[in-house]
Parts: structure tokens; sequence; C-alpha cells
């Protein structure tokens, strides 16, 4: 079974400094029928001006997971950590047991395209951590990069749930495919670009919850970047 989010169904806020998607429920916007699927709850596809940025502000118990496309992102956070994730970063915060950040735009002029992604824990109550990777282009061109993990396998990010995410860049007619354990669900979403998921074509900002299917085929028909969450 395949449920698509088309990217104009998804909720909306245009704040000026912030124009954002919401794929599941967030902040004053709030759709019964999508609020999370399995353990990601998540998924702001945000474009932040030249300048601006989300001041010092905190969170506890959730799995962030930031995939920056385009432009840079400064971070700060109550832990000591400063950076700059840039396209091709992974960056990951377990909030735990309480933690303070900011993030901002780390140019005046240039916007700053990212994927804020947040994932419910396995268990709450957890010290708070952070991690950051670099994963090329060409590490995920044409075949599927894993980038977070609950073992930090392939070097892989190590989170505290049991899910997995991958990327794919794909050029028109390069495909991947991905097994799925008995159990196991999807949730693919299109960052860039247009594929065909299984037969059927998802173009940019378009997402789709797989359940009860044994493989997840992707093949690039405009050049794509692809996120792929292998859920418990």
């Amino acid at each position: 079974m395949i449920q698509i989010l088309k990217s104009d169904e998804r909720g909306h806020a245009n704040h000026g400094w912030l124009d954002t998607h919401y794929t599941f429920s967030f902040a004053d916007y709030y759709d019964p029928k999508h609020v999370h699927f399995r353990t990601l709850r998540v998924m702001n596809d945000d474009r932040i001006a030249g300048g601006g940025g989300f001041p010092m502000h905190p969170h506890r118990d959730m799995e962030i997971v930031t995939y920056v496309l385009e432009g840079a992102l400064e971070h700060r956070d109550s832990m000591g950590h400063g950076s700059v994730i840039k396209p091709g970063d992974i960056q990951y915060m377990s909030a735990g047991t309480g933690v303070t950040h900011s993030e901002f735009n780390a140019s005046e002029t240039e916007p700053v395209h990212l994927y804020q992604i947040w994932m419910f824990p396995d268990k709450q109550g957890m010290k708070p951590t952070y991690g950051q990777k670099n994963f090329s282009e060409a590490d995920k061109r044409g075949k599927l990069r894993l980038l977070v993990s609950p073992d930090g396998r392939e070097g892989s990010v190590e989170i505290r749930q049991d899910n997995n995410l991958y990327a794919t860049v794909l050029a028109k007619g390069e495909k991947v495919t991905h097994g799925l354990k008995a159990e196991r669900h999807a949730y693919v979403q299109v960052a860039r670009g247009s594929v065909m998921l299984n037969g059927t074509r998802l173009l940019e900002g378009d997402g789709a919850a797989l359940s009860q299917e044994k493989i997840v085929q992707l093949t690039g028909e405009k050049d794509a970047e692809v996120l792929l969450f292998d859920l418990a």
C-alpha cells in the first residue's frame, strides 16, 4: 500500500524570513490525517532568507536530523556545539532530557534550503547528544547511501531509534531498489527533481508512505535527490 502526499497538499506557512511546508502537523498547522507516520514525527521543508533564523529555543525527547540542500545553516546549542551545516552534511541532535539551540542562515544575502526531520526516540529521559557527518554527492550518486541508523553501521550517524535514513541522487534512468523486511515500513520524500516510485510518478516536494510493500524502487526522471526512511 502506497499513500501519496502531493507537494501542494502539505501544510504551508510564509513568515517572510521563513517559507516552509509541513508534511506532518506542526506549529499552527494541524491535519488529523497527517500527524505522524510510524515514529517519523516532523518533516519540514524550510527555506530561510538571508539573515533569518530560529533563535534559541528548547526541545526534549526528540531525535532531530537536519539535511541541507542549498546554502549554509549556522548551529549553536546548550551542549557547546557550534557549526555551519552545508549540503552533504547530516546534523543530528538527540534532545533527550532537554537542550536549547538556534539555527540561522549563515549568509546575510543567500537563502538556505533544508529539511528538518524529527523522530520519536526509543527511550525518553536520555542524555542529550550531538553528531555531524558529511556525505558527498558521489556517495549518493546512483546508489542508496545510509546516513543515519540505530547502530552507526557503514559510517552512518547513530540515532536512538530503529530507523534507517538513506539518500540517493539519481539522473534520468538511474535506478535503486531497497528491500523492506516484514513488518517494516518506508517513507519517501523527493527533495528535488522527479522520480518513479514503484511505477508511480513523484515530483519535487511529493512524499509517499509505504506499508506492506516488499520493495522500494526509485527510478530517476529529472535529476533527483530523494530521502528514504526505513521505519519500524
